[in-house]
């Protein structure tokens, strides 16, 4: 299994609990990229502009890519939501565990 797919995999398990649905299958993250370290970026865009769960997801997409086998570091960017800035400083904040 290719380290993109076991990604995808490892955010199938984040969901979200207003829908009890993951966020995969409800298109919450975009842009997934990977490069040849291991670096992996991608886009969380939240189902709803003021939506009360995106610190929790955000925080929940980073730890399940940072726990993926072959994963060295994770950047998320935050789009379509109020708080974006101030969401992509907390992640940043809590680093690469």
């Amino acid at each position: 299994m290719i380290l993109k797919e076991k990604i995808e995999d490892a955010l199938r398990g984040v969901i979200d609990p207003g829908t009890n649905l993951d966020i995969m299958r409800m298109r919450l993250v975009r842009d997934l990229l990977i490069d040849q370290d291991g670096k992996v970026s991608l886009t969380f865009r939240p189902a709803s502009p003021v939506c009360p769960m995106a610190f929790k997801l955000a925080y929940d997409i980073k730890k399940a890519v940072q726990q993926t086998e072959g994963v060295k570091e994770v950047e998320v960017k935050v789009s379509g939501y109020n708080r974006a800035d101030e969401l992509m400083e907390v992640l940043k904040q809590a680093g690469n565990q």
